[in-house]
């Protein structure tokens, strides 16, 4: 997909890898709607974009919210004069704590904005999109959508449900103008902790052979697949690494990730 002058919608628009994709999308002729909980996260990338309004708007919206959803959706278009992208991009964790121990508010909370918040903006827009002369859906998953990760078991049901979620529009489009790509990040070095509402992890006493992505590496990965309409990207060392161990290998991998994350699950 060609990037200049088209007009793109990103969530979680206000920090970490959305403000950053906002950014470089910019950088690169696109305009931006940016999509955040936090007014004063939109605002700063908007500075960080130059203060134009005809390249970046903030939107102020809660992508779990149905109605709210479908209100920005049927307005979105007049911003710049049509929308030709989507990337779903925000997300939070659950707290780190087993299953056993997770309250059903927490695990709805991570469902709703994770899983149903792509869905009620994929939805919303679609029919949009497909009247465009080329369109983009990205939608981002997580290594935790293909590897089970503990401490974070409904996180990565979650982004599992994503993934699939993605593939299968993936197929629905394919004889249409819109192309969609599932996004699988490792670990990438942002504020989703806090921006979770949750605390910290205990410090793990292994040493990983990863270090965290910084964030607008991890954008210009992402953005340079939509470029070239990718169905599948990796995004990070650790995620093409565990991908490949967990198709080999897969309890060798569950086992392996479980080591790497165990004091998470300590008292």
């Amino acid at each position: 997909m060609q990037i200049r002058d088209k007009t793109f919608i990103v969530t979680g628009a206000g920090s970490g890898i959305g403000q950053q994709l906002s950014l470089l999308l910019i950088q690169k002729g696109a305009r931006v709607i940016g999509l955040d909980l936090r007014e004063a996260s939109l605002a700063q990338t908007k500075t960080l974009a130059g203060g134009d309004d005809a390249r970046f708007r903030g939107v102020a919206l809660d992508v779990s919210n149905l109605e709210r959803v479908q209100s920005f959706a049927a307005e979105a278009p007049s911003i710049f004069g049509g929308v030709d992208g989507l990337i779903n991009n925000a997300g939070i964790i659950q707290p780190f704590q087993p299953v056993n121990e997770l309250s059903l508010e927490a695990i709805h909370r991570v469902m709703n904005v994770n899983f149903y918040g792509v869905v009620y903006l994929t939805k919303a827009l679609l029919p949009h999109l497909l009247e465009r002369p080329e369109a983009h859906i990205a939608n981002v998953s997580s290594m935790g959508g293909f590897l089970p990760v503990p401490g974070q078991s409904v996180y990565g049901a979650s982004k599992a449900a994503v993934k699939l979620f993605t593939e299968g529009l993936y197929a629905e489009l394919l004889h249409t103008r819109v192309r969609v790509t599932i996004v699988m990040p490792g670990a990438v070095a942002t504020n989703i902790v806090e921006n979770s509402g949750i605390e910290a992890p205990p410090a793990s006493g292994n040493s990983s052979r990863f270090k965290a992505l910084p964030a607008d590496k991890a954008a210009a990965i992402i953005v340079r697949a939509i470029e070239k309409n990718a169905f599948r990207v990796l995004v990070g060392s650790d995620a093409s690494f565990m991908d490949r161990l967990y198709r080999l290998a897969p309890r060798y991998a569950v086992h392996f990730i479980t080591r790497q994350m165990q004091s998470l699950l300590k008292k």
